[in-house]
C-alpha cells in the first residue's frame, strides 16, 4: 500500500523529517507515536501533499505510484483520506452539499455517473443513523459550530461514504471525552478490511485499547528509532520515552 524510504523534508528551512523509512501492507494498522515535535503531523501533512513542506530527499510509493508526483486533489482522489486533528469549518457550505459533491468528484475520476440525489439521500440517512448524526446536523455548515466530538464524528462519516484505500488519523482522540473516543474507534473497527490501511498518529495508548494496531512506531527527531507490536504502546504508556530515546541514541 504505502512505501517511505529515507524521506527527508523541510519547512521554511527547517529540518524535520530526517529519514523516515516506513512500509505499509495492505490491511494493516499502524500507529505512530512519539514526544512532542518529533514529526508526526509532519508525516501526515506530507502524505496528504500539505504545500508548505518541502521533500529534500527520499521517496513515497503509493499503491506502485510516486506519492510525490500528485498533487493533493490526485492524491485524495487515489483513495487517501486524511483525519484531522482539528478539522476546519467551511460555514455556508453545508455538510450533505460537501459530501455529495467529495463523492461524485470520486465517481467522475472513476469514469462513473454521478450519483442521483435519491440514491445519496438513502446512503446518507443509513450511514449517518450509525454515528447518531441527525438530519439538522447535516444540514449545518461544515464543522460549523461543531463541538470536538461532532467534528470528529463528521470525518467519520466522510471515511463511511467515501471508502478510502488508506486512512491517515492525526491525533484524532484529541480533545475527544472517553465515550466520543470509544464511539469513533467502534465505527474505524467497522472500516477496517484487508483492502483498507490505516496510519493512526496519536500521543496516547488510550485509543489503541480500542482500535488494536499490527505495528507501533515510535517516532523521534524525525525518524523512527523502534518498531513492535501493540505491547510497545503499552511500554510507552507505562514508561514513557526516555527509556526508549537513550536505548535508541536519539
Amino acid at each position: 500500500m504505502l512505501d517511505i524510504k529515507d524521506l527527508h523534508c523541510t519547512i521554511d528551512d527547517i529540518a524535520i523529517l530526517q529519514g523516515i523509512n516506513l512500509q505499509v501492507e495492505k490491511g494493516t494498522i499502524h500507529a505512530i507515536m512519539g514526544p512532542n515535535g518529533s514529526g508526526k503531523s509532519t508525516l501526515s501533512s506530507v502524505l496528504a501533499g500539505h504545500e508548505d513542506y518541502s521533500i529534500s530527499q527520499g521517496s513515497i510509493t503509493y499503491q506502485e505510484e510516486d506519492l510525490l508526483a500528485m498533487n493533493i486533489t490526485e492524491r485524495a482522489l487515489n483513495g487517501i483520506f486524511l483525519a484531522f486533528q482539528y478539522p476546519i469549518s467551511l460555514p455556508g457550505v453545508s455538510c450533505s452539499n460537501f459530501l455529495r459533491e467529495a463523492i461524485n468528484a470520486k465517481l467522475k475520476f472513476q469514469g462513473k455517473p454521478d450519483m442521483d440525489a435519491l440514491q445519496f439521500a438513502k446512503m446518507l440517512r443509513a450511514a449517518a443513523e450509525k454515528l447518531n448524526i441527525s438530519t439538522e446536523m447535516l444540514k449545518r455548515g461544515v464543522n460549523d459550530g461543531f463541538s470536538g466530538g461532532e467534528k470528529k464524528r463528521f470525518e467519520t462519516l466522510q471515511m463511511m461514504l467515501l471508502q478510502p484505500d488508506l486512512v491517515i488519523m492525526d491525533e484524532t482522540d484529541s480533545g475527544l471525552d472517553i465515550d466520543a473516543m470509544q464511539r469513533i474507534a467502534e465505527n474505524v473497527n467497522q472500516l477496517k478490511s484487508p483492502e483498507r490501511s490505516f496510519v493512526i498518529i496519536t500521543h496516547y495508548q488510550r485509543l489503541l485499547n480500542y482500535i488494536k494496531p499490527d505495528y507501533v512506531h515510535i517516532l523521534a527527531g524525525g525518524r523512527i528509532i523502534k518498531s513492535g507490536d501493540s505491547s510497545l504502546a503499552e511500554q510507552v504508556e507505562n514508561e514513557g520515552y526516555q527509556n526508549i530515546l537513550q536505548q535508541a541514541g536519539a
